[in-house]
């Protein structure tokens, strides 16, 4: 009768813990054996332990939402948007059936130098009506007051004023984006999601899942994975001067895969997800003349806490052909730790390239005390 799960957990726990006593100096000083084996099997009560089979794939499948991407804008409340004015910024402004009032651009000359800028006082001066305050207000508000400083002048004028160059307000995206850099904030409103596809979006070694939003001294996580994995439009914010938007790097998006493999080792785990299949695959595979096919595990922390239980445990039992096919469908999550254990022949022959240097050690001595 095959063993159960926990059963196979307990004896390569036990094995492990009994093998320490094989290597003189190798156990818990201050801890008797019989101490140790209790704590293991303590401390596997409290381990959630799994088979990964067609039942658990479909129940991992059931709690991811379907990836969608939603718009930039989703989320962001831009009803009421109004750019505000500051110095720097260039205008233009026209008057209707005064064309004596309106400078014309110059060949080879943009718009925008041959704007109005705001002044470092905050203000504007057009024909007629010098110092008009424009620094913090809006097209809309300026607009108003050149009609309302006109009209002494002119009958009802008729006044058109754009922006023409957005100099005085800009956000930064930093890190791992592939076009880092200064972004303007103009009429048309910039959200963070926005300003990560203008920095050209994230390189290969960013981290998908989170990025630094920081506004003033206040600075917060935005879940990037949430946004566009689960549609949590919550996770977008709308930009203003000199917030800053930081892409971490992936560095601790990992998985760890030990134990009776070819090559030992991490694998990063990227914004497409990483299987259980992919992880042995990139590390070589297990080794198929001392693994146990059936002593693949992945061990998942949890909080004890919160979860009542130290981790999740999955066991794929690999000499099932179906298995591959789990193998490929069950994902693994950061930090995850694949172990794939030795089978036992396996396991004793370590155990005895322990033993024979002492047991060769033992003979030479006995040659020389017959000698």
């Amino acid at each position: 009768m095959a063993l159960s799960c926990k059963t196979i957990v307990t004896s390569f726990a036990l094995l492990a813990m009994t093998g320490c006593t094989i290597i003189p100096g190798s156990h818990f000083e201050g801890i008797e054996s019989g101490e140790q084996i209790d704590n293991v099997e303590k401390e596997l009560e409290k381990v959630n332990i799994q088979i990964i089979d067609s039942s658990l794939i479909n129940q991992q499948k059931q709690t991811q939402v379907k990836s969608f991407t939603p718009s930039s804008l989703d989320g962001v409340d831009t009803s009421n948007y109004q750019y505000k004015l500051g110095v720097g910024d260039a205008l233009t402004i026209g008057v209707w059936d005064h064309p004596e009032l309106t400078i014309p651009a110059a060949v080879q000359r943009t718009a925008e130098f041959d704007g109005f800028r705001v002044d470092p006082d905050g203000t504007i001066t057009f024909a007629y009506a010098p110092n008009i305050p424009a620094a913090g207000k809006t097209v809309k508000e300026v607009r108003n007051e050149l009609v309302k400083r006109l009209s002494r002048v002119i009958e009802d004028p008729q006044i058109d004023v754009k922006v023409v160059g957005f100099r005085s307000q800009k956000a930064y995206v930093t890190g791992e984006v592939n076009t880092p850099g200064v972004l303007p904030v103009t009429d048309i409103p910039l959200t963070l999601v926005d300003a990560l596809n203008k920095a050209g979006g994230l390189t290969e070694s960013a981290d998908w899942r989170t990025v630094t939003f920081t506004r003033g001294d206040k600075t917060e996580i935005i879940k990037l994975d949430d946004f566009y994995a689960k549609g949590d439009i919550s996770q977008n914010r709308l930009l203003k001067h000199g917030d800053i938007v930081h892409v971490n790097r992936n560095d601790m998006q990992k998985v760890f895969v030990l134990g009776d493999v070819k090559r030992a080792g991490t694998v990063g785990v990227n914004r497409y997800g990483l299987s259980l299949a992919q992880a042995l695959s990139e590390t070589g595979g297990i080794n198929e003349n001392t693994a146990d096919a059936n002593g693949v595990f992945v061990l998942r922390k949890r909080n004890l806490e919160t979860d009542g239980v130290i981790a999740d445990v999955y066991q794929l039992h690999a000499k099932n052909m179906t298995a591959l096919v789990f193998a490929e469908q069950f994902k693994l999550q950061p930090s995850d730790i694949v172990y794939v254990t030795s089978a036992p022949l396996a396991r004793w022959n370590k155990v005895l390239s322990l033993l024979l240097p002492s047991l060769s050690t033992v003979d030479a001595i006995d040659d020389l005390s017959g000698n």
